[in-house]
């Protein structure tokens, strides 16, 4: 027995995207945000997200103007490093995560905070102009925002906080939207996690979808 079904992959695409427009509330994003939307919408096979996606003002153009000029993209996890698309940096960008590093667990117990928030003490070097990729640890995008408040610390050009879960990820969500030094994106709520982060950062990356 065979089943019927579309097995031609640029189809599969098409009709996908085709379906996401036609079923997705759109209304309140510009033709930048609304390319992220749809990937993050395609990602998660959810159209209601769109209401929960916030971006604060011309965070899309600033973030794909950074990487058009080879910021770095600094990642929460590996999860997100693999999964974002070579072909799709304009400027041979650094994709890097330091979840790994030898460091991780000495500077962890140092700092007393999880080994992911350890891996973000260690973007130091390379923050500023960076684009920052948190999605699925909300320890991560606390203590960016506590190194951030200090005086001297590297700025990065936008931040992508989609930290997922049920312990403190809308509150770093809420703490990130009450901070808006720095252009930003952020899922409302619980939601989150690297496929949609990825998503994001390959839509933000190029115009073609």
């Amino acid at each position: 027995m065979s089943y019927i079904y579309e097995k031609n992959g640029a189809k599969i695409y098409r009709k996908s995207f085709s379906i996401i427009r036609k079923e997705t509330d759109l209304s309140n994003f510009n033709k930048l945000e609304e390319k992220v939307v749809v990937r993050m919408v395609h990602a998660s096979g959810m159209t209601s997200i769109s209401s929960q996606i916030y971006f604060s003002p011309n965070m899309v153009s600033i973030a794909r103007h950074a990487i058009e000029n080879g910021a770095n993209i600094l990642c929460d996890t590996n999860m997100i490093k693999y999964g974002i698309t070579i072909s799709r940096m304009p400027a041979k960008n650094k994709i890097m995560c330091m979840i790994k590093d030898d460091q991780i667990i000495k500077i962890s117990k140092e700092i007393k905070n999880t080994r992911t928030a350890a891996g973000v003490e260690l973007w130091r070097p390379f923050l500023s102009g960076s684009i920052v990729a948190i999605g699925n640890a909300p320890t991560a995008l606390f203590h960016l925002l506590e190194m951030l408040k200090e005086k001297d610390c590297p700025k990065p050009a936008a931040i992508i906080g989609f930290p997922v879960g049920f312990v403190g990820a809308s509150e770093s969500k809420d703490a990130l939207f009450d901070f808006k030094n720095i252009p930003f994106c952020i899922i409302h709520g619980r939601l989150g996690g690297s496929a949609m982060t990825v998503a994001a950062i390959n839509a933000i990356a190029t115009e073609k979808e």
